[in-house]
Order: structure tokens, then C-alpha cells, then sequence
């Protein structure tokens, strides 16, 4: 695909660590809901709220990103916050895109769990600002909706579209845990990935 033919990008970042189902059905429901020409993934090689120590090396995680939308060509891998030092915050990321595909609608594709605590990110305002928000409801016994944050960002319902799609209860967190206790996690996560962190030998050592 080509940049001059793409209108309407997502941008869809986190740790990816692993990339699961869950990731790809966000992906794909937002793709379908707004007719999204690309899908970007958006790994952080350093989140700024961590501290890299239980995080597993970037050139894994690439590469289970890579075999997991190998068969999607609305997706894409972007090294937009591999590719610079940090630390990587969406606010930065956003402006780069935005300079590789000039003129494009961008929609920045995050989980409901990630829009609860927007209002405290490294410059919501810009964000809002540049892109449409894709919220995905994850179940929670913590609802989130569009006007949950008028007390602090009184407009910001108007940049909010929420992502309509089946509840996933699928957790990164919960994997790495399946796979330390020698438990299944087949159907968790593609049988590409599945293979790769087999042969790896990946998170068994208690690194998350």
C-alpha cells in the first residue's frame, strides 16, 4: 500500500509483550468501524511507566508482531518508537507519523483499561488534538464511556469514538503467567507466535 493511497491510518501502540489475539481482534474491529486503510503497530522498545527490567527484549518482540500480521495486509509493523531514544511517549510518536503520512485522518487505537487513565499521559491534549481516539471496552467491572473524563478534559468526548466488539478478556499479563506454570496458552495467541516463544524458550525464566 502505498502512503499517498492510505486516508485513514490507526496507530496502535504498547508493549506487545506478547502480541495476542486480543491485540489483532482491537486491530481488526477498528479497521472495519473506521474504515481504516492501515493499521500501524506501534511497539515501545522503553515504556516511560516501567522500567525495562521485566520486559522482554524489543527483537522479540518484533518479531512476534512480524509473524502475527503477516497474513493482514491492512496491518503493518512502524519502528517509530524503536527507531529513537527515549523516553517514547504517544504525544511524540504521533507527530512522526504525521509526518510520514501527511494528510491522513489518524486514529490512535488504545484498550478501554488505557483511556481510565488518559487524563495522566504525557500530553493528552495533543494527542486528542491530532487524532481521533478508537476506545475498545475490555470487561471490567469499570465501565468506560465517552464523557468519563469531562472534569479535566471537558472536550474531549467529542475526539472519542468507542469500538463496538465482542468482550476480550485476553491479557499479556495472564500469558506470561500460563507460560511460566507450564500452562496452555494455545488459542491465547497465534500458532506463529505460539511456535516462535517455543523456540525461544520465552518466558519461562520468569521474564515477563
Amino acid at each position: 500500500m502505498t502512503l499517498e493511497g492510505t486516508k485513514r491510518v490507526g496507530l496502535f501502540g504498547g508493549s506487545f509483550n506478547p502480541v495476542h489475539q486480543g491485540h489483532l481482534i482491537v486491530a481488526e474491529f477498528a479497521t472495519v468501524t473506521f474504515e481504516l486503510d492501515l493499521v500501524l503497530f506501534a511497539p515501545v522498545a522503553h515504556p516511560p511507566h516501567r522500567d525495562g527490567k521485566d520486559l522482554l527484549a524489543i527483537e522479540h518482540r518484533l518479531a512476534m508482531i512480524q509473524l502475527a500480521i503477516a497474513d493482514n495486509d491492512r496491518f503493518q509493523l512502524t519502528l517509530v518508537d524503536v527507531e529513537r531514544p527515549g523516553p517514547h511517549y504517544s504525544a511524540d510518536a504521533i507527530q512522526i507519523i504525521e509526518e510520514q503520512y501527511p494528510n491522513c485522518q489518524l486514529h490512535f487505537v488504545m484498550g478501554g483499561d488505557s483511556f481510565k487513565d488518559f487524563p495522566q499521559w504525557d500530553r493528552p491534549e495533543v494527542i486528542a488534538e491530532h487524532c481521533r481516539l478508537a476506545v475498545m471496552r475490555r470487561p471490567s467491572s469499570h465501565p468506560v464511556y465517552p464523557h468519563m473524563h469531562d472534569d479535566v478534559m471537558p472536550d474531549l468526548h467529542h475526539r472519542v469514538d468507542m469500538i463496538e466488539a465482542p468482550p476480550i478478556g485476553i491479557s499479556a499479563t495472564r500469558i506470561r503467567e500460563q507460560i511460566r506454570t507450564h500452562k496452555s496458552v494455545r488459542y491465547l495467541l497465534p500458532d506463529s507466535v505460539l511456535a516462535y516463544i517455543a523456540d525461544n524458550k520465552l518466558y519461562v525464566d520468569g521474564t515477563s
